[in-house]
This record gives structure tokens, sequence and C-alpha cells, in this order.
């Protein structure tokens, strides 16, 4: 049973699909179970748990009753990210650079975060921040 997983909202939903698609397999060992970038619903599991949950935002607006509101507030500071613990930063940025991801924040050591901890920060094709990390 799923307890508890990220289910992002996105506008962009064929450009983010190709994109988790090409990049949840090696971050996070997930393997597609049900959508195409057809949308309007995809999800990634790892062993019969979700993962991560893309659903397009228009229709989730509809099913909510929230359809005339603006489907993106002005500039403002993040409220979520998705963090991904990776064996080797660098190289997993390569790998969502290539597929459609844009850099926020290099490979960046951080002892002040933990002992040999190294992040780096990107988002998705959607806008959503995403961290990578290993220690």
């Amino acid at each position: 049973m799923d307890a508890l997983y990220p289910r992002l909202l996105v506008t962009r939903f064929a450009e983010c699909f190709r994109f988790y698609e090409a990049i949840l397999p090696p971050l996070a060992g997930a393997s597609l179970v049900k959508g195409t970038q057809e949308g309007p619903y995809a999800n990634w599991d790892v062993n019969d748990e979700a993962v991560l949950v893309l659903f397009d935002r228009g229709a989730m607006a509809a099913t909510v009753g929230t359809g005339a509101l603006p489907a993106q507030p002005g500039p403002a500071q993040d409220t979520a990210m998705l963090v991904f613990r990776v064996d080797d930063v660098d190289k997993r940025l390569a790998l969502c650079l290539e597929h459609g991801g844009r850099l926020v924040i290099g490979p960046t050591d951080r002892p002040e975060w933990g002992p040999n901890l190294r992040s780096a920060h990107l988002r998705d094709p959607d806008g959503h921040l995403i961290e990578l990390q290993s220690y």
C-alpha cells in the first residue's frame, strides 16, 4: 500500500513525462507502471510502491473547481522539492540536464549540511525544484 508519495501537478505534461521516464529508472530504480506522455496521469513505482505520480494540472483544477484561477502564481519561493539520494551527483546531474532539466546550482560540497554531503539543484521541465545529493 502506498502510504505517501508525491503527485506533481504539471502544465507541460508530455515534457515532464519524458524527463521523469528518462531519469527515474537510473536515479531511483523506478519503473513506469501506468500512463503515457499523452497524459493526464502517469506513475512510477519501486517494488509496487509509488515513487512519483504526474497529473495534468488542468485536469486537477477541473476536478476541484479551481479552473478559473491562474495556473501559475507570480514569482515566489519554492514550497516543495523532490530529493534524490544518488551515487554520483555530477553524473546524475548530467543525466537530468541531458533530458530537459534546468540547472539551478551545480554540484557543491556542503559539509555544513552533513559529513561528505554533496548536492546539486535543478528544475524539471515544469519548474519543480529537485535536489540530487550524495553522502
